[in-house]
């Protein structure tokens, strides 16, 4: 993991993935500015660097302990400008895995909610405590939460105080597994080696159908979403290239038994 200039944030990149770590652990990573600002331009020399998908992980022990007192008491920076970060990450336009092995507290929280999936392990721990500090959430938290556990369990994490471990958010949907911590990082990554090793604007495009599709409330509109996006898939000259391939593993597959079977012609 590369550091770039005194960031606090690190980057590599290996074969079309990012791998972008949070790296302030002595202020438990929490979302300064610096911190922020260095999030947000790690997204971006990602994708810069043409990186298919990312994975986030943090420096243990804690994932985020949300925002910075210090930056949150200094009035001279608006508070858009502590989300630069979550907010680059959310608009990425490849997909985005969280990896949290310890607490995500407050606007800590956002982060994996701004990724397209999260893996945790049984140490992560999802304490939004914004009202314990007297302060409104922000960022779209309420309305990423709520997409993700619904409003009760929104209302019961943020209006209540309840927190989440690693194994509770994946039963809730917080998270789309929990597994134990030395394969956290490596459940990321092959996730996200399979997304980079697919098509990259079938996955893009894919990405964004998903995103303007649950806007939707009527399922013929989502339909008609997906057919210009589909009929713009078969198009594409991967199309043809991936049916040769399946067609190829099936002759390959092919025996001389007459019991049947379903193939590709």
């Amino acid at each position: 993991m590369r550091e770039r200039d005194g960031a606090l944030v690190g980057l590599s990149i290996d074969d079309g993935v990012a791998r972008i770590r949070l790296a302030d652990p002595r202020h438990r990573n929490a979302l300064s500015k610096r911190l922020s600002d260095d999030l947000a331009a790690a997204v971006g020399a990602a994708l810069a660097q043409d990186a298919r998908a990312i994975v986030l992980t943090a420096a243990p022990p804690v994932f985020c302990a949300g925002g910075s007192l210090e930056g949150l008491l200094d009035r001279t920076t608006p508070l858009a400008d502590m989300y630069a970060g979550m907010t680059r990450l959310a608009d990425a336009p490849v997909p985005t895995i969280a990896a949290v092995g310890g607490a995500a507290i407050g606007a800590g929280v956002n982060l994996p909610l701004a990724c397209d999936v999260v893996i945790a392990s049984p140490d992560a721990r999802f304490d939004p405590r914004f009202l314990d500090v007297a302060i409104h959430p922000g960022g779209g938290h309420l309305w990423r939460l709520a997409r993700r556990v619904g409003s009760q369990g929104a209302a019961a994490l943020v209006l209540c105080g309840d927190t989440l471990t690693g194994r509770e958010a994946a039963d809730r949907g917080l998270a789309w597994r929990c597994v134990d911590g030395p394969d956290l990082e490596p459940t990321a990554l092959r996730l996200a080696r399979r997304a980079a090793g697919r098509s990259a604007p079938l996955v893009r495009r894919t990405k964004a159908t998903l995103r303007d599709s649950v806007a939707l409330c009527d399922a013929s509109d989502a339909a008609r979403l997906e057919l210009r996006a589909q009929q713009w898939s078969v198009e594409q000259p991967e199309f043809p290239e991936a049916v040769g391939r399946i067609r190829q593993r099936l002759r390959d597959g092919e025996t001389t038994s007459d019991s049947g079977g379903s193939h590709v012609d």
